[in-house]
């Protein structure tokens, strides 16, 4: 499946997954995110750019990925969802392929840093934070 926004096609995220068996709605031990499916090697995305149907759960089993939040939640305006990355490797494996491969979503990624202070949370949505695609005005009060 195929669709167009503006003058951009892309490529149905579910392409080339129509038969697979469902992924699993079992959670981590932190009760939030979900458990993905591990294999015996990491993904070669941390080795190569990936093919586009290489996607998310299934493609990177090694990122913690959230529930979709199908309305605005604390400082976001839209529908969303988190996906956690703990090394430069995941990082430099997932952020370009988000890239090239979002579709016409924008994603806001921004560090969780663990430091004493106030106003952390809010540097971190804000000053820190890196837009792909359109940017939406955050409501920072929430932080």
């Amino acid at each position: 499946m195929v669709y167009t926004v503006g003058k951009y096609t892309y490529v149905s995220p579910l392409e080339g997954f129509e038969d697979a068996p469902p992924l699993p709605d079992e959670k981590n031990e932190d009760g939030k995110s979900y458990k993905n499916p591990m294999k015996d090697t990491l993904s070669k995305s941390y080795l190569e750019f990936p093919d586009p149907l290489d996607k998310g759960r299934r493609g990177v089993p090694e990122l913690r990925i959230y529930r979709l939040w199908d309305k605005p939640i604390g400082p976001h305006p839209v529908a969303m969802f988190e996906v956690n990355l703990f090394t430069p490797a995941q990082f430099g494996a997932f952020i370009p392929w988000l890239a090239i491969y979002r579709g016409p979503l924008s994603v806001l990624i921004h560090p969780n840093t663990v430091e004493d202070g106030e106003g952390v949370e809010h540097r971190n949505h804000s000053q820190r934070a890196i837009w792909m695609g359109e940017r939406f005005p955050l409501d920072l009060d929430k932080l």
